[in-house]
């Protein structure tokens, strides 16, 4: 049984969903692009969902986003649902889309993880040894300008979604919008953050490439390759899923943080407790999802902290 997980109503996400077996299904062409940001503009739309920023690789999705109505479960649910049977069309690719392991969602707790995870998020390409910068990468994804004060738009693409339905637009756009802990600030400094520490991150990648004597495909080799090939580079057994992240040198938010899911955790398996042994009426932390939305457990509400 997987850790129960709470789900916040504002909180901040690094999310990853990676493709089966590293096939490169969403090799980075116009096409996949289109679908993507689509996809994505309509499902955010849907369900209330704030995007600040995104790197669609050839194997794998990244995304960090604030959930502004605690629906975050449903959000991926309907988004990797519609972006799998889109892939399938435009590929003609049989069978599953998405890797069997379960979504990673990591809460970004702290300024520094933001800066961190997105400036990571921008970085990915160059650590796979694409592109050797950032800006590059010809997939879908957003530039360090870009963060809080761009606009992405596509129109509908032709494979699978049927033009009919009201649901499907002909265009739609996405603001990618600054994240909440940084409103306050304005964005300029928070790009300036970012764009350091996305610095750093793609010095190291390169140095770690040329350690490893990795030639660079390119923009133009990533765009070509068959999508139903495999990536054949290294990559370690992915044997934890972070709940969170407070980022480098956080050393009293982390324990803070992870006092605060274990409270949680023990919270909520205390309450399953009662209800299995029948008590209907016992109630389960705030942030619980699942017994909520699915069972109509009741739910503590949500203590402000300031």
């Amino acid at each position: 049984m997987s850790q129960p997980r709470e789900i916040a109503a504002g909180a901040t996400y690094l999310i990853t969903r990676r493709v089966l077996r590293r096939h490169l299904l969403f090799r980075p062409d116009a096409a996949i692009t289109q679908l993507l940001v689509y996809i994505l503009a309509v499902s955010t739309r849907r369900f209330g969902i704030e995007v600040h920023a995104l790197c669609a690789m050839s194997t794998h999705l990244h995304l960090v986003v604030t959930d502004t109505m605690g629906v975050l479960p449903r959000f991926l649910q309907f988004f990797h649902r519609i972006v799998a049977l889109g892939t399938k069309v435009l590929r003609t690719w049989e069978g599953p889309v998405w890797d069997h392991e379960a979504t990673s969602v990591v809460r970004l707790l702290t300024r520094a993880a933001v800066v961190e995870k997105i400036a990571y998020v921008l970085a990915n390409p160059v650590a796979a040894g694409l592109v050797r910068h950032a800006h590059e990468w010809p997939g879908a994804k957003v530039d360090v300008n870009d963060l809080g004060c761009s606009v992405l738009r596509a129109m509908r693409p032709a494979a699978y979604l049927d033009p009919k339905n009201p649901q499907w637009p002909e265009e739609v756009t996405l603001a990618l919008a600054l994240p909440p802990a940084i409103e306050q600030d304005g964005g300029d400094g928070f790009r300036c953050e970012v764009a350091a520490e996305l610095e750093r991150q793609e010095a190291q990648a390169r140095e770690a490439v040329e350690q490893r004597g990795q030639h660079v495909l390119g923009a133009e080799g990533a765009s070509r390759v068959s999508p139903f090939e495999r990536a054949t580079s290294f990559e370690p057994l992915r044997d934890c899923s972070p709940t969170f992240a407070v980022g480098r040198e956080q050393g009293d938010a982390w324990r803070i943080a992870a006092a605060a899911v274990r409270t949680f955790r023990a919270s909520y398996r205390a309450a399953l407790e009662r209800w299995r042994s029948g008590v209907r009426n016992a109630v389960f932390p705030a942030g619980t999802w699942w017994m909520r939305a699915f069972h109509g457990a009741t739910v503590a509400d949500a203590v402000l902290t300031v």
